[in-house]
């Protein structure tokens, strides 16, 4: 009779502390959905910052497909 008492205290010590850890890492879990979700990545950036991509438009300086697959196989683009 003893050693079922301790079975079922031993069980429910494991239950609870995976109940515990589930838990914190839910909370964890909501806690940095939270935090990212008031990061505005889309921002404009503050400071200095420079745009680092212009879209070229065709003109003067448009090169033609094959002209792009050499560049992109010269530097690996």
């Amino acid at each position: 009779m003893r050693s079922w008492f301790y079975l079922v205290i031993q069980t429910l010590k494991v239950f609870l502390l995976f109940m515990g850890c589930t838990l914190l890492f839910y909370y964890g879990i909501l806690w940095v959905s939270q935090e990212y979700e008031s990061y505005h990545r889309y921002d404009e950036p503050q400071g200095k910052a420079v745009k680092v991509f212009q879209m070229e438009t065709s003109g003067v300086n448009s090169t033609s497909w094959i002209e792009r697959l050499v560049m992109f196989y010269r530097e690996g683009e």
